[in-house]
């Protein structure tokens, strides 16, 4: 199965930043806070992928690095997915996309973001990174 490693699902995602800012969205099912991400896509490196996911799941539009900012685990129906993230930059913030009526979008700080996001290694990531830039 693509996107399979030793019982691991691979996924990639991005962080959105908007200037000092950043981009969650909400899981469809738990409506807890997150960032975009998705199973790396045949074709694509997992930074291509997780741009692609930031269109398709919040509508937005920028530069992805190839440089990964970090990664995290979890675990989700009995399974274990790890996910690599990366900086997107976003140039556009389009109106309508794909899954406006699943999700929420909310531009927030960095810190506001460590707070609503539930999982404890993604806020690492997202204050981590932001603290490089400081």
């Amino acid at each position: 199965m693509a996107g399979r490693f030793k019982g691991v699902f691979k996924q990639s995602g991005v962080i959105p930043v908007l200037d000092d800012k950043l981009v969650l969205i909400t899981s469809r099912k738990s409506e807890r806070w997150i960032i975009p991400k998705g199973y790396v896509e045949k074709g694509l490196s997992p930074a291509d992928s997780a741009a692609k996911e930031a269109f398709e799941e919040a509508g937005l539009i920028g530069v992805v690095h190839h440089i990964e900012a970090g990664q995290y685990q979890y675990r989700k129906f009995g399974k274990s997915f790890s996910v690599q993230v990366y900086p997107l930059f976003i140039e556009t913030m389009l109106d309508e996309w794909d899954e406006m009526n699943d999700r929420q979008r909310k531009v927030v700080t960095p810190d506001e973001a460590i707070e609503m996001v539930y999982h404890e290694d993604l806020r690492r990531i997202i204050s981590n990174f932001f603290m490089r830039d400081r």
